[in-house]
């Protein structure tokens, strides 16, 4: 959905935790006098809900608002209801075992109220259903977990045309009547079920060839009203598909399909199931029809199975968003729309995480749980920082096969799917990444200080302190960029892993260094960061030092100077790209002196490593790499 004009509970799977699931909704809708003055939004349904059972069961409970709707009787398996405030409690005629299959009728009637989930207006007539909004209009268990295959026919004067999920299965006319036909086979969150319509609706048709199957089509089906362009939609959509498909597996569904309602539609754009619906001017806006058009793969495909996880949807469909900036205006326009996003968060007074557990139990307010700076803008920011930890190759291996899990397509996931994904797919423990950037809240705060010293024979020293200052959230690990620029006024990128505070890095080079930038390209989207130039001198008696191992490269073995200032205990140790420890060949007490370790490559695999000095205060890093 567009914006509108690590954990504390064990609710991971809360989401599991339901007596019933609901195998299909079937709904006969007479919506035939909303059309007219003066738009009435009462209207009268029959329901039949199929559901299997879980757990033994006398009665199941559904979402129906009391304040909405009126029920009027149950049958089938039905015998009997309550209906109270939201819950509506049906009574079955016997016990049923888990595994049975079983169906209540449900005939109800809608209110003659505005309810923001039923709009009636001027000829128009939609559903809206986010979060929680399904039960307004049916009844339903009414939470993103459940997803259900629908079937919904729809009475309507003749001069109608009337858009849902799925495929129009039939339209059949009777005199001055019209009855509309739609079948999803593919099972959906009840927020996402849906119905737009309008007295003299123009539909525009098209096809699109599957990306990996050209063969293969599906209808695209534009609805819109009589003088509105639907020019850049039908041109945009084809390529929009393409793209996507290539990242992230074929569009998975049997339509696609947008339209325009009246202008009281709530938000930018609502990721419908196959029936997308958008603001009025929407189909000239290619950012929400991107952003919308993703949510098929990310939201509808692949649903959050509890509200906690909302960010899967939402941060995921405005990262994809900007994937297509990037494809069609290129990656500097990507990354600088993503550092207004960022600029846009850390503006923000909002001190929530992106993931908060609570929300699997209690649904939050709308402006939280939809909240743009951080469910938005901060997960896709986050998205960008995890393609930087990974690399392209890597991150989008970890997108498409998480989209193209059996265990998730046409479900739901939560954050540890997610996650789990990607380290199978990566081949590394990234839980460090994920605990700092979606379990906690707010950003890093870097107050960082460099030094350029003479060592006075024709090499210089550069010394780099990072330190994280802020105090609302928890120290950040990264690995960071650092760019040294030279009085010839050539430059050189190093890569380092920012894993404690206060750490200290030192590079020596053979020519003489002007300057530093801290993460120059600001792949960190999300911090804040200040790097000032000190003035020290060089005095080896003075303070302890790790030199540069030589040689370096290395395939058999290398050297590594160090210098002790006073009696301490020293511990060096050798660390893989990630961070992770892979031995300590120093690890004792010494006095003040320069020492000399030799390593040998031994078991090392040829990479990239860091050697870590730690001594009294000091706190040293350099790279070293093996090469076979």
């Amino acid at each position: 959905m567009a914006a509108p004009a690590g954990p504390v509970l064990d609710t991971a799977h809360y989401y599991m935790k339901h007596s019933f699931d609901v195998q299909d909704y079937k709904l006969l809708l007479d919506l035939y006098t909303c059309y007219a003055p003066s738009y009435p939004d009462s209207f009268s349904a029959k329901e039949v809900i199929t559901f299997r059972v879980d757990s033994a069961l006398t009665f199941i409970r559904l979402n129906a608002l009391n304040t909405s709707l009126i029920v009027d009787s149950v049958g089938l398996s039905g015998n009997g209801f309550t209906h109270m405030n939201d819950t509506l409690t049906v009574l079955l005629d016997r016990t049923y075992q888990p595994g049975e299959v079983a169906g209540v009728r449900i005939c109800y009637r809608h209110k003659n109220i505005f309810d923001h989930g039923f709009y009636s207006y001027g000829g128009f007539v939609f559903t809206d259903a986010p979060p929680e909004g399904a039960r307004k209009w049916f009844p339903c268990w009414d939470r993103p977990s459940d997803k259900a295959t629908t079937d919904i026919t729809v009475k309507v004067p003749l001069s109608v045309r009337l858009g849902s999920n799925g495929i129009l299965a039939d339209s059949v006319i009777s005199g001055d009547t019209l009855w509309y036909h739609w079948v999803s086979r593919d099972p959906m969150a009840t927020y996402l079920v849906t119905l737009t319509s309008k007295v003299g609706y123009n539909i525009h048709p098209q096809w699109y060839h599957l990306y990996h199957h050209p063969s293969d089509s599906i209808p695209v089906r534009f609805f819109y009203k009589t003088g509105e362009n639907i020019g850049n939609i039908s041109g945009v959509i084809t390529p929009l598909t393409d793209l996507y498909s290539g990242y992230f597996g074929d569009y998975p569904f049997e339509k696609i399909g947008f339209a325009v309602p009246d202008g009281s539609f709530p938000w930018g754009g609502m990721e419908n199931q196959t029936m997308v619906n958008l603001y009025p001017g929407g189909f000239g806006n290619t950012a929400v029809i991107a952003h919308e058009h993703s949510h098929q793969w990310f939201g509808d495909m692949i649903t959050c199975g509890t509200w906690a996880d909302i960010w899967l949807n939402e941060g995921f469909a405005t990262f994809c968003e900007l994937l297509w900036v990037e494809n069609s205006d290129g990656y500097s326009v990507y990354k600088s729309t993503l550092s207004t996003y960022a600029s846009d968060f850390m503006a923000t007074t909002a001190s929530f995480p992106i993931y908060n557990p609570s929300w699997a139990i209690h649904t939050p307010p709308i402006s939280q749980l939809y909240s743009t700076t951080i469910i938005y803008h901060k997960s896709a920011c986050v998205l960008h920082q995890l393609r930087h930890v990974l690399g392209d190759s890597l991150f989008f291996a970890a997108m498409k096969s998480y989209a193209s899990d059996t265990a998730f397509r046409f479900g739901n996931a939560v954050t540890e799917d997610f996650i789990a994904k990607v380290n199978e797919t990566a081949g590394q423990d990234l839980s460090w990444f994920f605990n700092e950037w979606i379990y906690q809240p707010h950003y890093p705060v870097y107050e960082n200080v460099y030094d350029i010293i003479d060592d006075g024979n024709g090499t210089w020293e550069v010394n780099l302190k990072i330190s994280q200052t802020q105090i609302n959230t928890v120290f950040f690990t990264m690995p960071i960029e650092i760019r040294v620029t030279f009085q010839d006024l050539s430059d050189t990128l190093i890569k380092i892993v920012n894993y404690s505070n206060n750490q200290l890095f030192n590079f020596t080079f053979s020519k003489k260094p002007t300057g530093l930038l801290f993460d120059p390209d600001n792949n960190i989207l999300l911090k804040k960061a200040t790097t000032l130039l000190g003035v020290q001198k060089k005095s080896e008696g003075e303070r302890p030092a790790l030199y540069q191992n030589e040689p370096n490269p290395f395939s058999v073995a290398t050297m590594i100077r160090y210098h002790v200032s006073m009696p301490c205990h020293v511990r060096i140790s050798i660390l893989d790209e990630q961070g992770r420890l892979i031995l300590v060949p120093v690890d004792r007490n010494l006095t003040n002196g320069t020492y000399r370790l030799d390593l040998s490559a031994g078991d090392l695999h040829e990479g990239v490593y860091y050697y870590r000095m730690e001594a009294g205060d000091y706190n040293a890093t350099r790279k070293m790499v093996v090469s076979k």
